[in-house]
C-alpha cells in the first residue's frame, strides 16, 4: 500500500497540467493500477472537457483541480480489475462519463454503453466519445427502467455499474433484466454501504457470501478503500449471480 499525502491548496494546478497528470498516476499506484502517458492524456481531454461544459450545463458539482482527479477519475477505476477486457459494460446514471468512460479508457477493449435521462449530459457524453476517438462506445437518452424494457438490450450486458445511483436493492431492480446469465452488478458507493447491506445478509441462508434480492441470489463481494490524499472513505460491491 501506498500512502500519499493529501495535495496542498495550489491555485497554480490546473486541469491537464504535469502536476495534475502526476496526481492521477501516483494516486493510482494505490490500487496498483499503472496508467501510462496516452491514457492521463485521455483523463486531461475528458477533464478539461468535463468543466467547459459544465459552464452551460450541470454536470458536475467537483470543480476543484485536484478532486476532479481524485473522486472522478481515481474513484471510477478502481473497478477495472472486477472487469474482463471483452465485458460489455453498461454505465447507469452515466452523468460525466463516471465510471464508464476512464474504464474505457484503461480497457479500450471492453464494449461501453453510457446511459442517463438527461438529455443535456447524454450531449456531453457523445462530445467527450467522439472527441477521444472512443470505438465500441455509445451514449443513449434513455432511463433505465425504459431501456430494460427493450427486448434486444435484455440480458446483454455482462457488466452493469453505477456511482452511488441509488440503493442496493432499487440498483438490482434496474439491472437485472439487462443482465447476462452469469453477468456482475458493481456499486461504487461511500462507507454507509456496510448498513445497506446489514438487512439482506440477514435474509441470506447459511452461506454469508451469498445474498437474495429481489429473488435473486448474488455472490457478493464488498471492498472499503480511501481515495488517495483525500482519505475519503469509499465501498466497491460486487454482485455476481449465483447459480
Amino acid at each position: 500500500m501506498i500512502w500519499l499525502m493529501r495535495p496542498a491548496n495550489d491555485e497554480r494546478m490546473e486541469i491537464g497540467s504535469k502536476k495534475w497528470k502526476q496526481l492521477i498516476v501516483d494516486g493510482a499506484k494505490n490500487f496498483n493500477i499503472q496508467i501510462d502517458r496516452n491514457q492521463v492524456e485521455q483523463f486531461a481531454v475528458h477533464a478539461l472537457e468535463l468543466l467547459k461544459w459544465n459552464q452551460k450545463t450541470n454536470l458536475t458539482a467537483i470543480t476543484a483541480p485536484a478532486e476532479v482527479a481524485i473522486k472522478h477519475f481515481l474513484d471510477s477505476i478502481v473497478a477495472g480489475n472486477l472487469i474482463d477486457p471483452n465485458d460489455k459494460l453498461l454505465d447507469i446514471g452515466s452523468g460525466g462519463g463516471f465510471p464508464g468512460i476512464p474504464l474505457k479508457i484503461m480497457t479500450p477493449s471492453l464494449s461501453v454503453t453510457l446511459i442517463d435521462a438527461s438529455r443535456k449530459k447524454v450531449s456531453f457524453l457523445k462530445h467527450v466519445i467522439r472527441t477521444l476517438k472512443l470505438e465500441k462506445t455509445e451514449a443513449r437518452h434513455v432511463r433505465a427502467e425504459d431501456f430494460a424494457k427493450d427486448r434486444e438490450i435484455q440480458n446483454r450486458f455482462e457488466v452493469i455499474i453505477s456511482r452511488a445511483l441509488t440503493s442496493i436493492k432499487d440498483f438490482v431492480l434496474l439491472a437485472a433484466p439487462l443482465l447476462t446469465a452469469d453477468g456482475t452488478i458493481i456499486a461504487l458507493k461511500g462507507p454507509e454501504m456496510n448498513q445497506e447491506l446489514e438487512a439482506v445478509r440477514r435474509r441470506s441462508d447459511q452461506n454469508p457470501t451469498v445474498v437474495e434480492i429481489s429473488g435473486i441470489q448474488f455472490l457478493l463481494n464488498m471492498k472499503t478503500y480511501s481515495l488517495p490524499y483525500l482519505e475519503l472513505q469509499r465501498t466497491l460491491v460486487s454482485l455476481r449471480i449465483y447459480d
